[in-house]
């Protein structure tokens, strides 16, 4: 890996009033095209062009802040989790709301699992109750009780009950259908069996929850977290169990792991620390930092290919970042 690599000039992509709290990757689509989500909290979620952050659309309809948006694997759903106790699914090509689903308080998490056009939801905030929704019962918008109306709205049910001790932060659907990963604020990663509806793991973290997301540059299914001044890495496959943590001297709001490449990436999470840093995953040595963003960096992502990391701040801006060497895309 040539290390001259990524001191190229990222190029950073406007558009958006307000922090970025969340960016999140679709798969890679077709001939090495993929996509790219952002949140935000000016309650305008942006889809763009993966490889070159051009703007592609904006959803349209949330009333309050935007705190994490997904792509399904095949990029033709987007999911948005809002402030105005709402969760919304959307048709990538036309920009309609499919789905609109009603909450008794902010919704700060969404999750589609790893399938073409996904036909269910998983929704976690501030109620501290993991909700899974059945898509392909009913459109419009619903409500979170009503799993028998009949006015359209997908049905959903409750998972784990009164576990939840904090606000849920982040959901991670794994490569098996019937598991999903849990964060929350009681600074516990939690896994879930939607088979059982009950816990099969759970691991407490040092600090708050800053990211919790799956390297998706290879099928392995590696969970990192980023808490406090931690890093936590784990087989998504096997509930509770780290492969390692690691301390940094810095306070983390994100990390994003490639795997295949030996690398993470963390970000700053305060105003007087708004470095992203390149850190090698065997020997934790911190090999690049870099300087950019204007305020803390609340998501990191490598893309599907690996061959740059996406970052998104406080700022308003997210960066897409060269880690590859030769040109790729808009890098020349």
């Amino acid at each position: 890996m040539a290390t001259d690599t990524t001191k190229v000039v990222p190029l950073t992509c406007h558009g958006h009033s307000r922090p970025v709290p969340h960016i999140h990757f679709s798969a890679t689509v077709e001939e090495e095209q993929y996509y790219l989500i952002s949140a935000c909290k000016d309650g305008n979620p942006m889809l763009r062009d993966g490889v070159t952050g051009d703007w592609i659309g904006t959803f349209l309809g949330h009333k309050g802040a935007v705190w994490q948006a997904r792509l399904s694997s095949d990029a033709t759903l987007a999911a948005t989790a809002s402030a105005d106790f709402t969760a919304k699914v959307w048709d990538t090509h036309t920009g309609e709301a499919l789905h609109t689903l009603t909450h008794n308080h902010i919704v700060r998490a969404v999750a589609l699992p790893n399938q073409p056009r996904p036909q269910i939801l998983a929704t976690g905030g501030m109620e501290k109750k993991l909700r899974i929704f059945d898509l392909s019962r009913g459109s419009a918008s619903s409500s979170p009780t009503d799993s028998s109306s009949s006015s359209g709205t997908p049905p959903s049910y409750e998972i784990g009950t009164g576990v939840h001790g904090g606000s849920i932060k982040s959901i991670v659907w794994t490569a098996d259908p019937n598991v999903v990963i849990t964060a929350a604020e009681d600074k516990k990663i939690r896994w879930w069996d939607l088979r059982t509806q009950n816990t099969i793991g759970e691991y407490a973290v040092e600090g708050v929850v800053g990211s919790c997301e799956l390297d998706n540059t290879s099928s392995e299914g590696i969970l990192s977290v980023a808490a406090g001044k931690s890093v936590y890495f784990f087989d998504s496959m096997r509930p509770g169990s780290p492969i390692k943590t690691f301390k940094t001297p810095y306070e983390l709001a994100s990390v994003a792991l490639h795997r295949a490449q030996g690398r993470f990436v963390t970000g700053g999470s305060s105003q007087n620390d708004t470095w992203v840093r390149v850190w090698d995953f065997n020997s934790e040595k911190e090999l690049e930092t870099n300087k950019g963003h204007h305020g803390p960096i609340w998501s990191i992502s490598f893309s599907p290919d690996g061959k740059l990391y996406a970052t998104g701040s406080e700022d308003g801006t997210i960066k897409l970042w060269k880690n590859t060497s030769g040109p790729y895309g808009l890098w020349k």
